[in-house]
Order: structure tokens, then sequence, then C-alpha cells
């Protein structure tokens, strides 16, 4: 009954308070780049304030693209406040040139993450109702978006209640005090965290973000930000989809074939960036045997990583 109320409270979610209270919320909204479009997916760059190389550097590569198989994509850049006056004047010189950044009024600290997910939620519902999916990722990670789109055409019959990503099974709570994740009893009792998909890349359907912001206030925020979309997936009765070709937070050394199969590569250095990027965009069809021996190139490289890893550990 508690689901079934949420659903129908998305439903008739009033954002107009929301809209007229702009400047309490952000401080650079593009609230218009929307309006009358028909967005298939939303991408929201989570990008730290002073990085400005690196965004730049994504709107030159994956984050140029538009359209995909006819599909319109629109990539926004989602920050909090920095903490010098410098750095928000290159920002606000740099949203006068790209109009594409949403900048949230809290500062951009690594405390502040869930509220960063809290605000791009409210501006997601408010300002871009019309989109059918939403990926959240981080500003390290190569996204390719064709091969995502390919993914999410074949979920077109099912085109609601979808949160899909690398999802994480019986992640416990830090109980370590002098850890910056300690997480009190209070705020989180239970032994294990539901299921979450990692923070690095995610997506959910429209209704799923309203649902979201709906149970938003029911939820403790001091958690993990990834953590915290999970518990409000709990709360509405949703259950992860889990899809190995999002690589969490594993970073995959770099390689056409597995690169081609994959949707998202963690920590993907600027030349690997640009690299992937001026693959992907040959042209070229994968065939179904690309398909398959990217698959194997993909779990050959992530297994040859963490056995490295292991060996150099201490």
């Amino acid at each position: 009954m508690k689901v079934l109320e949420i659903k129908d409270e998305a439903r008739k979610l009033n954002v107009k308070p929301l809209r007229s209270n702009l400047s309490k919320y952000y401080i650079l909204s593009q609230s218009e780049v929307c309006k009358g479009k028909n967005i298939f997916l939303l991408s929201l760059i989570f990008s730290s304030p002073g990085n400005g190389t690196r965004r730049d550097l994504i709107r030159k590569t994956w984050g140029n693209m538009t359209s995909v198989q006819g599909h319109s994509i629109l990539t926004l850049f989602a920050l909090g406040m920095p903490l010098l006056v410098t750095t928000q004047q290159e920002i606000d010189k740099e949203s006068h040139n790209n109009n594409d950044i949403i900048e949230g009024i809290f500062l951009d600290t690594s405390e502040n993450q869930t509220l960063k997910i809290i605000a791009m939620t409210q501006w997601a519902v408010t300002f871009c109702p019309n989109a059918l999916f939403i990926l959240k990722v981080e500003e390290e990670i190569f996204v390719d978006l064709p091969t995502l789109v390919d993914y999410l055409l074949n979920l077109k019959e099912r085109l609601e209640e979808i949160y899909v990503g690398r999802v994480i099974h019986q992640d416990t709570p830090n109980r370590d005090p002098r850890n910056q994740e300690f997480v009190p009893l209070n705020e989180y009792p239970g032994k294990y965290y539901p299921n979450y998909c990692s923070g690095e890349a995610f997506i959910m359907s429209q209704d799923v973000t309203w649902m979201m912001y709906v149970v938003f206030k029911e939820v403790p925020i001091m958690v993990p930000a990834d953590v915290f979309v999970g518990i409000c997936a709990k709360f509405i009765g949703l259950i992860p989809i889990h899809s190995s070709r999002f690589s969490g937070k594993k970073h995959i050394s770099y390689n056409r074939c597995c690169y081609k199969f994959i949707f998202t590569s963690s920590e993907t250095t600027d030349a690997e960036m640009s690299l992937a990027w001026k693959e992907i965009n040959d042209g070229k069809e994968r065939t179904l045997f690309e398909t398959y021996y990217g698959l194997i190139s993909c779990k050959l490289l992530t297994y040859l990583d963490s056995f490295k890893h292991s060996i150099w550990a201490p």
C-alpha cells in the first residue's frame, strides 16, 4: 500500500513551486534546455567545480553526441559550489560559453554528494520531465553512448521502473567513527545495505526519478550517495537491474574490442577517452562475433588487472 501511495503521489507531483523558487536551489539552472524537446537520454555528468579541462574533453568526445539512431541525447554537467570565488567566476564564464552546467546551492564536497543527487534529481523532475531515461555518471567515466542507447532501445517494451547499473550486493556500513564514511547505527541499523547500483554510472527511467524525489525526505542521508539511492529504491519496491557492461569502480585498460562492448569504463585517462571516442565514432557496425569477442576481452582484461593489483598490493 505504501508503494502504491508513493506512485500516486509521484504522478500528482506539482513542480510549479520549484520552478518559481529557482534561485533557492540553483545558481545555474539551464531551466529552458529541455523545453519542447523529446529527450531519449538525459546524461547528468557529476563534475567537480575545478575540473573545467575534463569537462572540455568530454564536450569534444562522447558528450558531443546529440543523437543516436535518431534518438535525442542531452548531456549536462552537475556541480555544487566551489570553495573559491575565482573558480566560481571561471564556471560562470564556462556556463555562458556552453550553456550546459547545472550548479546547486551547496558546497561540492565529498560529504555533500547525497545532496548533489537530491538536487540533480529534483532538476530532472522539474525541468526535463519528458526525458525517457536519466544517466547519472561521474566525470572520470567514458561512456559508449551508441552501445548504451542500443541496450536501452531493447528495453522499450519496459519503459518504467528501470534502475540499472553494476549492482553491489551485501555491502556493509562503515562503523569506524574515525573513517570519513562512518555511518552510525541510529542512521542505518541494518547489517547490510540493500542492493544498489554503483555510483560511477547508473540509469533510471523518468518515473523512477519522480518516485525517488517523493521518498527522499523519508531516507537518512548520512550514507554514501549511491547507497542512498539504493535505499530509496528499496523504499519504493524497486529491484536494481544488474549489467556487467557497467564497469563500476573497476578501470579496464584500453582495448578496442572491450570498449566497444562495455557501456562505461572507470578512471579513464584523457588519452584513453580520446582514443575510445575516435574508435567508437568510426561509423563501423559491430558484428555478432565482435560483440562476443568484446565480452571475452573485457573479462580477460578485468581478471589480469585484478591479478596485477593483488601481486603489487602491500
